[in-house]
């Protein structure tokens, strides 16, 4: 039994790195490196021709709207780099003045062909192929194994599909809902029971350190994105895309207001210490709220990032009853919250921020919310679209796929509100 959970342990491994970015790119880039390569020898003149599995290391990218958008960036600076060692090679030869004004005419050019961010690659190129070009004559091969290079790169790409990121960035979203839930249980627990000014402030800087995942989590959803466009086996790109980044924009919000909540606990805490931040029972209502409201994050994580009609309607549901029986004792809280106010009219400020912050983070969980900032995000998306491709918008709308299509869609579980 041991050996065949080593086995299978092993094998996990295998698969998930099969789906790894690195490796995937590695293994892409180096087979369209070596297949430009092959394809170059027989073509080029030259007998090392070393330029076109470069341009296919250029373009070769992990999603394939990265490789279209960035690729065509990229042959562009390589062409013109190429172009411009061939003027100098002809011209002047490769001493110390010819490259410094190579380099100076380079990165002039680049900014000029609108390369973007691909400006230090002009002047990479226009090095390397002045590096190794002597002869005019074969200073032309250069453009062909750019062009080799281009097209085994864009051919790989578009044969060798890259993956869909979308599970892998769901993931990343339902880790960050469950971190947040974490610490919003130790939170509410250890407010309940009174809490030291020094285990107050380290949940505070535990709270701020959340920006971090939040950044990492933010990288794996534009990548997921970016596998999403302009990817002919996936349905309904554009609505899994603004499902996916409004939820994060929910969650990010909820961590802003955690942490404000963990500043107010931390000035309430140095407020009245020794004495307990609350009373026994607001501490254990406080507690309570917080823990439903713990569990309702991670079903609003678990909603955002599920496809399927039945699962998302299941997650709403779910979503729904936590949030109608956490509303439930933020009101129990917020009575108690005043009858401690009116027995001590002068330290009412913090313990109201405290209920105003676990206000704000259930209005952001809420359904109608949720569904209304979705439809708000759909149609800033079907303008933009519009603006900027106005007969494919018309194309789409013959075809039946109207925005009235992506409304019906866009409600949990598909469902038409």
């Amino acid at each position: 039994m041991r050996e065949v959970r080593e086995w299978t342990a092993h094998a996990e491994r295998i698969v998930s790195k099969r789906r790894d970015p690195v490796v995937v790119q590695t293994l892409r880039s180096a087979t369209a490196a070596t297949i430009a390569y092959v394809i170059a020898l027989r073509l080029s003149p030259e007998p090392a021709p070393l330029t076109a599995p470069l341009t296919a290391l250029l373009v070769v990218q992990v999603t394939l709207y990265a490789t279209i958008t960035n690729g065509f960036r990229r042959v562009n600076a390589v062409v013109t780099g190429v172009l411009l060692a061939i003027a100098f090679s002809l011209l002047v030869g490769l001493t110390w003045w010819s490259l410094a004004l190579l380099l100076l005419a380079s990165l002039a050019v680049g900014r000029l062909v609108r390369v973007e961010e691909y400006v230090p690659e002009v002047a990479i190129s226009a090095m390397l192929v002045l590096g190794v070009t002597s002869v005019g004559d074969y200073a032309w091969a250069r453009v062909v194994e750019t062009l080799i290079g281009a097209s085994v790169g864009l051919a790989c790409n578009l044969l060798l599909a890259p993956p869909v990121w979308v599970e892998e960035a769901g993931e990343s979203i339902e880790g960050l809902a469950r971190r947040l839930r974490q610490l919003m249980l130790r939170m509410g627990e250890e407010a309940a029971g009174g809490i030291p000014v020094e285990r107050a402030e380290s949940q505070l800087h535990e709270a701020r350190r959340l920006d971090h995942d939040i950044v990492e989590v933010d990288a794996a959803l534009r990548q997921a994105e970016d596998s999403l466009r302009l990817n002919p086996r996936v349905q309904d790109s554009v609505l899994h895309r603004v499902v996916m980044r409004t939820g994060l924009d929910t969650l990010e919000i909820c961590t802003v207001v955690l942490r404000v909540l963990a500043r107010s606990l931390t000035d309430l805490a140095k407020e009245r210490e020794p004495e307990p931040l609350f009373e026994p029972e607001t501490g254990a209502a406080l507690e309570q709220v917080l823990s439903e409201i713990a569990d309702a994050v991670v079903s609003f994580a678990v909603l955002v990032t599920t496809h399927l009609s039945a699962s998302a309607e299941s997650a709403e549901e779910r979503l729904a009853a936590e949030l109608r029986t956490a509303a439930g004792t933020r009101d129990k809280l917020a009575l108690l919250l005043r009858e401690e106010a009116e027995r001590s009219p002068g330290h009412w400020q913090l313990p109201g921020a405290v209920l105003t912050e676990v206000n704000r983070i259930l209005d952001e969980l809420d359904t109608e919310h949720r569904t209304r900032r979705l439809f708000e995000e759909l149609d800033r998306v079907s303008r933009e679209q519009r603006a900027r491709m106005p007969r494919l918008t018309r194309l789409r709308e013959r075809l039946g796929v109207t925005e009235q299509m992506w409304r019906n869609r866009a409600g949990f579980g598909g469902r038409s509100r």
